[in-house]
C-alpha cells in the first residue's frame, strides 16, 4: 500500500499512477481485443455493430465505473485520517449500495437498450448484432460492477498493484475465451461479449479473494452490514454525482453516435477503430486524473492542504507532457494500428480514422488538464462541479451533432471530443480556483495554531 501523504509529492504521483496506466491499458484490451478478433474474423459489419453500441455502453458502464470511484473517494479521505474503523464501515456501506444499484441498473438498461438503439437510428444491417452485443454485457453489470468496487477500494487505501494483476487475468481469459467462443464455436458477437462478461467476473472474485485474505483494512464481517442511514447517504452523495457525470458526458456521445451512423457503416467503423486507439493513448491521462483524486482525498482526510496544490502543479506538467507526446504518436502513427482492426483494403475507413486522430490527438493537452481538475475537485468532495461540467460536455457535444455533421461531415463529428474537453474546463476552472483560494486559507490557520 502506498500512503500518498508522506514524501515528495511528484514520485508519489507518479509511482501510483504506473500501475494504473497499466491496468487500464489492460481494462481497454478487453475492448480492444473484441474489436481485432470481430473486425479480422466476423468483418466490417460485426465490428460497425460493436461499435455502434459503444455509446450506451458508456452511458450504463460508464455510470457504474463513476458511481464506485465516488464511493471510494470516502473510503480515502477515512484512511488518510487514520479512521481505521471509518475505513471498514465505508468498505460495507459500499458493498450495500453497490448491490442494490446493481439490481436498478442492470433492469432499467436492459429494458432501455432496445429503444435507444432505434432512437440512434443504428443501421438496419447491424442492428440485430448490436443488440445482441450489448444485451450479454449489460447483463453482466453485475461483474463490472463488482470489480470496480474492489478495484477502486484498494486504490483508496494505496494499493493500485492488485487490481492491476487480476486485471491482467481477467484479460488473457477473456482473449482465449474469446477466440474459442467466436473461432471454435461460431458465437459470433455474443461470443465476443460472454467472453468479456466471464473474464471480469474471473477478476472479480480474485480481487475480493485478494481483499480477504491480505487486504485487512477493508474486510468486513457480517456484523459490519449495519443499515446506517447516515452513511449510506454520505456515500451516495459521493457516488451518484460521479455516476451521473460520466451518464450525461455518454448522453452527449449518444447524440454524436445517433449523427454518425446516418454517415453510413464505414463512418461506424472508422470512429470504432479510432475510439479504440484514442482510448488507449489517452489512458496515461486519465490515470493520472485518477490518481489525483486518490492522493487529493487522502491528503485532505489528513489535513495537508499545501501538500494538495503542489501535487496538482506537478501532476498538471507531467500529464500535460504526456498529452503532447501521445497526440503526436497517435496522429503519426494511428493508420498503422487502424489496420489492426480492419485491414489494408479498407482504404475509405483509413482515411476517416486518420481524421479523428488529427481532430483529438492534436489537443490531448486540454484533456491532460480537464482529468487533473476534475478529479482533484472529486477528491475534495466537490461533486456538483463536475457534474455542471458534464452538463457542458453534453451540451458541446450536441452542438457538434447539430451543427457540424451537416456541413463538415465525418471530420465535424470528430471535433465534438474537442469542444467538449473545452466547454467543461470552462466551467470547472472557477470552481478550481475558488478551492483553491480555500486549501490556501485552511493551511494557513493550521500554521497559525503551530
Amino acid at each position: 500500500m502506498r500512503d500518498l501523504t508522506q514524501g515528495s509529492p511528484a514520485k508519489q504521483i507518479l509511482f501510483f499512477t504506473i500501475p494504473l496506466v497499466i491496468g487500464n491499458l489492460f481494462q481497454q484490451l478487453y475492448n480492444f481485443s473484441d474489436t481485432v478478433i470481430v473486425g479480422q474474423t466476423l468483418g466490417v459489419k460485426s465490428l460497425a455493430a460493436v461499435g455502434a453500441t459503444g455509446s450506451i455502453m458508456f452511458l450504463i458502464l460508464g455510470f457504474v465505473q463513476g458511481f464506485t470511484a465516488g464511493l471510494s473517494i470516502i473510503t480515502a479521505q477515512r484512511y488518510g485520517a487514520r479512521d481505521i474503523a471509518g475505513v471498514r464501515k465505508s468498505m460495507a456501506s459500499t458493498l450495500i449500495v453497490s448491490a442494490l444499484t446493481t439490481v436498478i441498473v442492470t433492469i432499467l438498461s436492459l429494458l432501455a437498450v432496445y429503444p435507444l438503439l432505434k432512437i440512434m437510428q443504428t443501421p438496419a444491417e447491424i442492428f440485430n448484432q448490436a443488440f445482441i452485443f450489448i444485451a450479454i454485457i449489460l447483463g453482466g453489470i453485475f461483474a463490472t460492477m463488482g470489480y470496480n468496487v474492489t478495484a477502486n477500494s484498494l486504490r483508496a487505501i494505496g494499493d493500485s498493484r492488485s487490481p492491476l494483476v487480476y486485471l491482467i487475468v481477467g484479460m488473457i481469459i477473456n482473449i482465449i475465451l474469446e477466440l474459442w467462443f467466436i473461432i471454435g464455436l461460431n458465437y459470433g458477437v455474443a461470443g465476443a461479449a460472454l467472453a468479456t462478461v466471464i473474464a471480469q467476473l474471473v477478476s472479480t472474485i480474485l480481487s475480493f479473494w485478494h481483499i480477504y485474505r491480505f487486504s485487512p483494512l477493508l474486510q468486513v464481517h457480517r456484523s459490519d452490514f449495519k443499515w446506517d442511514p447516515v452513511d449510506i447517504r454520505i456515500h451516495l452523495r459521493a457516488g451518484l454525482p460521479m455516476g451521473f457525470q460520466s451518464s450525461i458526458i455518454a448522453i452527449g456521445a449518444l447524440v454524436l453516435q445517433g449523427a454518425l451512423n446516418t454517415l453510413g457503416t464505414d463512418a461506424v467503423a472508422a470512429t470504432t477503430a479510432a475510439q479504440r486507439i484514442d482510448q488507449v493513448a489517452t489512458l496515461p491521462l486519465m490515470s493520472f486524473g485518477i490518481t489525483m483524486a486518490t492522493f487529493a482525498a487522502q491528503n485532505y482526510g489528513a489535513k495537508q492542504y499545501e501538500r494538495i496544490l503542489i501535487g496538482v502543479k506537478q501532476a498538471l506538467f507531467m500529464s500535460m507532457g504526456f498529452g503532447l507526446f501521445m497526440g503526436i504518436l497517435e496522429i503519426s502513427f494511428g493508420d498503422f494500428a487502424v489496420m489492426l482492426f480492419v485491414g489494408a483494403d479498407q482504404q475509405r475507413v483509413l482515411e476517416l480514422a486518420q481524421q479523428y486522430f488529427w481532430a483529438n490527438g492534436a489537443f490531448y493537452y486540454i484533456l491532460s488538464a480537464l482529468f487533473i481538475i476534475r478529479y482533484v475537485l472529486q477528491g475534495l468532495n466537490d461533486s456538483k462541479t463536475p457534474t455542471f461540467a458534464g452538463i457542458a460536455e453534453l451540451m458541446m457535444r450536441t452542438v457538434a451533432a447539430i451543427t457540424l455533421v451537416g456541413p463538415f461531415g465525418f471530420f465535424g463529428a470528430s471535433l465534438a471530443n474537442v469542444l467538449a474537453w473545452i466547454g467543461s474546463l470552462i466551467v470547472m476552472i472557477p470552481a478550481y480556483r475558488k478551492i483553491t483560494k480555500k486549501l490556501r486559507e485552511q493551511q494557513k490557520n493550521i500554521n497559525e495554531q503551530y
